[in-house]
Formats: C-alpha cells, sequence, structure tokens
C-alpha cells in the first residue's frame, strides 16, 4: 500500500478529542510566535525587529538573503549607519546606509539621505516624489546583526508561491498524522 496509504489510513482513524488537541497544539504553537513576536517589538523599539535584505544594493557588506536585526533608539541616527526605512507609497522597507544628515536648528528634528553600498547615487529617486530626506518616522530601525544567507527560505517561498504551498500542506499532513 505503500506511504500514502498508510498516510490516508491515519487520517481516517483520527478521532475527534484527537484532532482538538492536534488543533490546540498548532493555536499555541502560533500564539507562542506571536508573543516571540510582539516581545521582541516591544524589546528592540522597532516595528519590524527581524528583516530580510532582498536585494544586491548593500553589498559587499550585506548580501540579498542575510537577515538583519534591528534596533531603535532615541539616540540620533548618524552617517555611516546602516538602518531600515519604509517609504510612502511602497509596502516593502529598504536597507541602505546614511550617507548624510541634516538637522534642523529650530527642533532638532535629524533629516538623513541614504544609499545602498553597491549603488551609483543617492536614494532619492525611490523617496515619495518631492521628497530629499527620509524623516524620523521613516525610519523602521537601525541593523545591529546579522545571520547570512538564512532569509534565503523567505526569498524562496515569495519568489516561488507553490514551495510555500507544499510546506504548509506537508506540515499540516504531519500534524494531522501524528500519533502524539
Amino acid at each position: 500500500m505503500g506511504w500514502i496509504g498508510e498516510t490516508i489510513d491515519s487520517i481516517k482513524s483520527i478521532q475527534i478529542r484527537q484532532l482538538l488537541t492536534q488543533a490546540i497544539s498548532l493555536g499555541m504553537i502560533v500564539t507562542s510566535a506571536l508573543i516571540i513576536w510582539k516581545t521582541l517589538m516591544c524589546v528592540t523599539g522597532s516595528e519590524s525587529p527581524v528583516v530580510v535584505v532582498l536585494s544586491g544594493s548593500m553589498e559587499p557588506g550585506f548580501k540579498r538573503g542575510d537577515i538583519l536585526f534591528l534596533h531603535m533608539s532615541k539616540d540620533p541616527i548618524r552617517a555611516g549607519e546602516i538602518v531600515v526605512f519604509n517609504v510612502d507609497g511602497r509596502d516593502i522597507p529598504i536597507v541602505h546606509r546614511v550617507i548624510k544628515v541634516h538637522e534642523r536648528e529650530n527642533t532638532g528634528d535629524v533629516d538623513v539621505l541614504t544609499k545602498g553600498d553597491n549603488n551609483y547615487g543617492d536614494d532619492r529617486l525611490l523617496y515619495a516624489e518631492g521628497q530629499q530626506w527620509l524623516h524620523r518616522h521613516h525610519i523602521m530601525g537601525r541593523a545591529v546583526g546579522f545571520l547570512p544567507y538564512v532569509g534565503w527560505v523567505t526569498i524562496i517561498m515569495t519568489e516561488k508561491p507553490i514551495i510555500k504551498y507544499i510546506l504548509i500542506g506537508a506540515l499540516g499532513l504531519l500534524v494531522i498524522t501524528s500519533k502524539d
């Protein structure tokens, strides 16, 4: 009969109590992941404490697929720091280096200009139309650490959704058919 036949027999033999136990276990795993994420948000002060580098614009320092850990403090942003920012009208955050800082004399607020290390020019073409500087509310956090290549899992699942669906299906089947 093989593996598929055994899996089908296993699904047929599931009792309601076992199904509820597995559903509760899955819910606890999802809830734990959300609690960990929210805790990281509080500790780091960043709305997204972990991001994946999606392009080669920061090479050779950060390569596509690297995971960056972010922290956002009240300290002023300085030239040379690597920041992750959102631009009005775009959903995907950008990872680039601060190349110029403009401090407003009347308020002390800092505006920044960014550039990818592997790009020729600054990021003004990426900013919203008419925007010359990034303001504090655009910046999600400063890079404080990274893990090389680990983000490729996210990139592959985003670029090839069929892999994501196969993985989710396989994990769901594993949860349903587990005997414990």
